[in-house]
């Protein structure tokens, strides 16, 4: 579907006058007849208005996490309601970097439960065998 709002140069808040200047003055003819039938008839133009503030979100999302395709289509035919992302990177690198910290800490969690009771019980022993050296050097 394509973002007529965007493609005549107007907002999706425009007046019916100017919607229809715009159309007056679209060169394309094939996006002239559809603005007019669409955005031409109000029942159409409030259907088109619900589904469009969904495409607009859904390219929201979509830009949020990381999952443009704008690049792998020819021209612009599947452009219209993609977004670039608003951040350096995707929401979905930031959750896998908590996960790898997640895991990580796990991991380490595992280990150290794996080893710390010999690791105490040596400590135990070592105290203990100081302490027995001391009195029996000293009694």
């Amino acid at each position: 579907m394509r973002d007529l709002y965007k493609r005549l140069g107007i907002s999706p808040a425009a007046s019916d006058t100017e919607i229809s200047a715009a159309i007056e003055a679209c060169q394309h003819t094939a996006l002239k007849a559809e603005a007019s039938v669409v955005l031409g008839v109000k029942s159409r133009r409030e259907e088109y208005d619900r589904l469009h503030a969904l495409l607009c979100d859904i390219g929201r999302l979509r830009a949020r996490l990381g999952l443009s395709h704008g690049q792998y289509w020819l021209d612009n035919a599947a452009n219209d309601f993609s977004m670039s992302p608003d951040n350096d990177h995707s929401r979905h690198d930031a959750l896998v970097h908590k996960v790898t910290q997640a895991v990580a800490l796990h991991d380490t969690f595992l280990r150290w439960r794996r080893y710390a009771p010999w690791i105490i019980a040596g400590g135990f022993a070592l105290i203990t065998t100081a302490t027995l050296a001391v009195g029996f050097v000293a009694g």
